[in-house]
């Protein structure tokens, strides 16, 4: 019956009813044996993201924070025998953490409660290698606790980073004994700390005392983590959230949230991304030729980490390294304003606080993000409409108002659909292409140098069905030296 019902609503989208009956495919979409090329790309367009990824995407800027034993040590990656005892912060102050990032404009808070060298940010059960071998609150203390603490005080979301990769573990590399591990940690952190929102793994694998490399249980993983948070998304590793690619801040031009990437946590998936030709890293995510050589397509979004400074864990060497406001804002136009979320790693020092420099960097970012965007220069562009391709739709500036800065978003609650725009300006009497670009989504933010138009028009030149626009926006974003 399911499948027969699946066959009903495929025919009724290519068919040209779908406005009207309102069928979308949440989060995966499997291109029956019937359809066309051209079918499938139309199909695509109808899928959608779940409730929870929608929410994700909402947030727009997350934080990592990289604390543990490295912080102490110097080091980027652990060896896994470090002393405990190095563990040491000495005023440390998990709200300080979440008011410096919640004053700069940001949602959530991932915490690495688990790095590779496996020290572990909690009381755990599973292994002595933890904050209670440490001196540090007389071995009494839960970084995880107080920053779980932290963020429900200030309704901050809060998620954890658990490393698969575990130099600490004697069973690691003994892949069914290591699994049951990794798992009773999972259950720890996803049992005893309240909502999480969301799951954070990296695909890091090395070899394990006894030479062998791990091979991890991901389908285990994913489903411990459905059954006790439900509403978590799982990133990276995860089926929920892409990794953009690199750890340099960068979004791509064209950015496609329905893909048929998946992440490689099988046989079948990783043989069906080789054919495609497709990684992580790949230009191309979700092209109409790469969809029609499909088997199947992904709402699967992206994430932009990168850390504020050189490392990921606090140098007092890298204090003068810190990303510079104009840095910043950069990194801001090209991920959140390439349809992603930005993931900035701002790293607490060995007080366990986020350092001056660190948190006043933050303060002018929050400032000069929310002074801009806030200011839209429109009167008219709250107005949602549908757009066929060739469709446009003129907005009014407000008088004698200087512009440098265009927004335009896709209610993707019903899909990502548009594959190119352009916004002209009316200057003198007449119509100037100002800008053009290809994928929208959920914001596509575009610079322009600065221009005094009297009106905007935005053109939908191309389009998978027809496109959902829910919002267009003009600002302008004060020079930065």
């Amino acid at each position: 019956m399911r499948k027969i019902t699946f066959i009903i609503l495929t025919l009724v989208i290519i068919s040209g009813c779908s406005q009207r009956a309102n069928t979308y495919f949440e989060k995966e979409l499997s291109f029956p044996d019937f359809v066309t090329s051209d079918q499938k790309v139309k199909l695509a367009a109808y899928v959608i993201p779940t409730q929870s990824q929608y929410e994700w995407q909402q947030l727009e800027l997350t934080a990592f924070i990289h604390f543990g034993i490295n912080t102490f040590t110097g080091k980027e990656w652990g060896e896994g025998n470090e002393d405990p005892e190095q563990f040491n912060p000495t005023d440390f102050d998990a709200e300080q953490w979440v008011t410096t990032l919640q004053n700069a404009g940001f949602k959530m808070i991932i915490l690495t409660a688990k790095h590779h060298d496996g020290f572990c940010l909690w009381p755990t059960k599973t292994t002595s290698y933890s904050v209670e071998s440490s001196s540090w609150r007389n071995g009494n203390g839960d970084v995880v606790r107080e920053v779980r603490d932290a963020c429900e005080k200030y309704n901050m979301k809060f998620g954890v980073y658990l490393s698969p990769w575990d130099r600490n573990a004697e069973s690691y590399g003994d892949s069914p004994a290591y699994n049951e591990f990794f798992i009773k940690q999972l259950t720890e952190l996803l049992t005893n700390y309240g909502d999480i929102h969301e799951v954070w793994f990296d695909g890091a694998n090395g070899e394990g005392p006894n030479g062998k490399v791990q091979e991890y249980n991901w389908l285990r993983f994913y489903h411990v983590i459905d059954s006790l948070q439900p509403a978590a998304v799982k990133a990276i590793m995860g089926n929920d959230i892409r990794w953009v690619g690199n750890e340099t801040g960068l979004g791509r031009e064209t950015e496609w949230s329905v893909t048929p990437l998946q992440p490689g946590i099988s046989d079948a998936i990783i043989n069906e991304n080789i054919r495609l030709n497709i990684s992580p890293t790949s230009d191309d995510l979700g092209s109409r030729d790469l969809i029609e050589e499909s088997n199947t397509v992904y709402w699967y979004p992206t994430e932009v980490d990168v850390s504020i400074r050189p490392g990921w864990f606090y140098h007092e060497k890298e204090d003068q390294q810190v990303k510079t406001l104009n840095e910043l804002v950069d990194i801001y136009y090209q991920s959140v304003g390439m349809n992603s979320v930005l993931l900035l790693n701002v790293p607490p020092d060995r007080r366990g606080r986020i350092h001056e420099i660190d948190a006043e960097r933050l303060r002018q970012f929050g400032i000069y993000i929310s002074n801009t965007f806030s200011d839209d220069k429109l009167t008219d562009g709250d107005v949602s409409w549908k757009a066929r391709s060739g469709d446009s739709r003129e907005y009014n500036v407000l008088p004698s108002e200087s512009i440098n800065t265009i927004m335009v978003q896709e209610d993707i609650k019903k899909g990502q659909r548009v594959e190119n725009f352009i916004v002209e300006g009316f200057i003198n009497n007449e119509w100037k292409v100002l800008t053009k670009a290809t994928t929208i989504g959920y914001k596509r933010l575009l610079r322009l140098p600065d221009t005094d138009a009297t009106k905007l028009r935005l053109t939908i030149t191309g389009t998978r069905d027809i496109a959902n626009i829910h919002k267009f926006g003009a600002y302008y974003a004060p020079k930065l030296q």
